[in-house]
């Protein structure tokens, strides 16, 4: 099955992903960086970062893979949504248990959220230019022109 090209996105849409991508990462480290907590706990935090964000590119990915017909097993599929839903539960039972104020709860689960949503959105950008570059490219006839 030979996938098809998506549309190249948008200059505005690419710049809006990145921004609210750093937007989100930069606000959610500040307020680890500002908060009265131990080290412990702000690497905690951070870390459920980081896995959130590889988590959601990782099932964004292979949504993407399956939908372009390129193999993708199983269990990589399971395991992706199995760890992106279990990084939104220990930022969940995390702030749940936290000694901080709803509104500090708030502010990181919101930024949390920005910065999920935005880093598939990136991903999905990448990709999307990849195959319209390819695309262009398989037109031309010529690697040369671009």
């Amino acid at each position: 099955m030979e996938p098809k090209n998506p549309m190249q996105p948008s200059n505005a849409f690419i710049a809006a992903s990145w921004i609210a991508l750093l937007a989100g990462m930069i606000a959610y480290n500040i307020g680890l960086w500002n908060a009265q907590m131990e080290l412990n706990e702000k690497g905690y935090y951070f870390t459920v970062l980081m896995f959130g964000l590889f988590s959601a590119i990782s099932v964004q990915k292979a949504v993407r893979d399956q939908l372009e017909g390129i193999p993708v097993t199983n269990l990589y599929y399971g395991i992706a949504w199995f760890t992106t839903l279990l990084s939104i539960l220990l930022l969940t039972i995390g702030l749940w248990n936290a000694d901080l104020t709803k509104s500090e709860k708030g502010f990181y689960a919101m930024s949390y959220t920005l910065s999920i949503f935005a880093a598939i959105a990136v991903q999905k950008n990448t990709r999307d230019m990849k195959a319209a570059q390819k695309d262009d490219k398989s037109n031309t006839g010529s690697s040369a022109e671009k």
